[in-house]
């Protein structure tokens, strides 16, 4: 199982979330356990030295917004329907500063969320992608603040 660097959703975006995924669970949908997030990087192993060059890293960074507006399927992953964000360039700096601070530091770091492969999104569905998109369409847009930048 691979270690995750997730960007921490502020409470309204995530109750909202929530929300939605209680929707899906309402119509036998299987979701994701655990609070709504956003992978910003994933490894096979990010080790202590890693993870404390990121909390300096953060604790430099503003921390960006995400619009999670875009219901869709990520390659490599067909069984999930996920809300993808609207790219922008904040959010673009913050994910690339995540990996500055990573480069070099972990081991077997996933090519789907290094700069220029990686898709923002939270994952609502975790099979019947088809049928969560029936359910959830037209999805209201998102605005979720990011809170903590969390290593796991």
């Amino acid at each position: 199982m691979p270690q995750t660097v997730r960007f921490r959703l502020d409470d309204a975006a995530c109750a909202e979330l929530t929300a939605l995924r209680a929707q899906l669970i309402a119509h036998g949908i299987a979701v994701p356990e655990g609070a709504p997030a956003v992978t910003a990087a994933a490894a096979g192993s990010i080790p202590q030295p890693a993870r404390d060059a990121l909390a300096a890293e953060v604790r430099l960074l503003a921390l960006p917004s995400i619009w999670l507006a875009t219901l869709g399927t990520v390659a490599g992953r067909p069984d999930e329907l996920v809300l993808a964000a609207v790219v922008d360039a904040e959010l673009l700096a913050v994910h690339g500063a995540v990996h500055d601070a990573l480069a070099g530091r972990v081991r077997s770091p996933l090519a789907a969320y290094l700069p220029g492969t990686w898709l923002p999104h939270c994952v609502l569905a975790t099979e019947r992608p088809a049928d969560a998109f029936a359910v959830l369409h037209p999805v209201p847009t998102v605005r979720a603040r990011v809170v903590a930048v969390d290593t796991g």
